[in-house]
């Protein structure tokens, strides 16, 4: 082995060493962001599911969603100084962007809950439930992206699956309102089904920032 081929493979192996070092920090930075975002899902679905009295739950939203914009800046501190990313920069800001707009979308449900919503919430848990299902499966597919990228595709899946599940409860609650006669109930329902629609909509744009990033990874 030449001594220049010698230097190389070892500043291959430096490179590799210092990606995989901070690669793994810049997941579980993001995984910090889904983690936030999901205790944001469960403090709405728990607030629907009358576990937790609604004003209560808006102020607990208030300090999960700072939680979430702190989370969001360190991510965003930590890409100004590492060298190497395990996906591309502007990537990585698409996908933390989706996922704090999750957690925006949880807290307005939540305020707008508070301040109009109806008496019986209960429409509102399954949504929710497939809300949290999806970021459980969000949370799988950052995992991934270091051990096994090439399975994060397939994982991201999962989390569309959810997506969809929340778009169809959303259609099916809706057809139920149409089918009753209309009064401010009925509206308060619709716009706080709406709400859970754009947190599915937003949960379905992060896996598709994900997907999207491991698709251009590859090539």
């Amino acid at each position: 082995m030449s001594g220049k081929d010698g230097r190389t493979r070892r500043f291959v192996r430096a490179w590799d060493d210092l990606r995989g070092r901070s690669g793994q920090r810049i997941v579980g930075l993001v995984r910090s962001q889904v983690a936030v975002a999901r205790a944001g899902a469960e403090l709405a679905r728990s607030t629907a599911a009358g576990e937790i009295e609604r004003s209560a739950a808006r102020a607990r939203m208030a300090e999960v969603e700072h939680e979430g914009d702190e989370a969001r800046a360190e991510l965003v501190r930590i890409l100004r100084r590492v060298l190497a990313t395990p996906i591309d920069r502007e990537d990585l800001f698409r996908l933390s962007r989706s996922i704090d707009d999750v957690l925006d979308q949880l807290r307005d449900y939540v305020r707008e809950l508070d301040l109009f919503g109806p008496e019986d919430l209960r429409f509102a848990v399954e949504p929710l439930q497939a809300v949290i299902d999806g970021l459980d499966e969000l949370e799988g597919a950052v995992l991934k992206m270091i051990d096994a990228p090439g399975s994060v595709t397939m994982a991201v899946l999962d989390t569309r699956k959810a997506c969809s599940r929340v778009r169809q409860l959303y259609q099916a609650r809706l057809a139920e309102l149409f089918a009753e006669p209309l009064d401010m109930d009925t509206l308060r329902r619709r716009e706080l089904l709406s709400r859970l629609d754009a947190v599915g909509r937003r949960l379905g744009e992060a896996a598709d920032a994900l997907a999207d990033a491991m698709l251009k990874r590859s090539h």
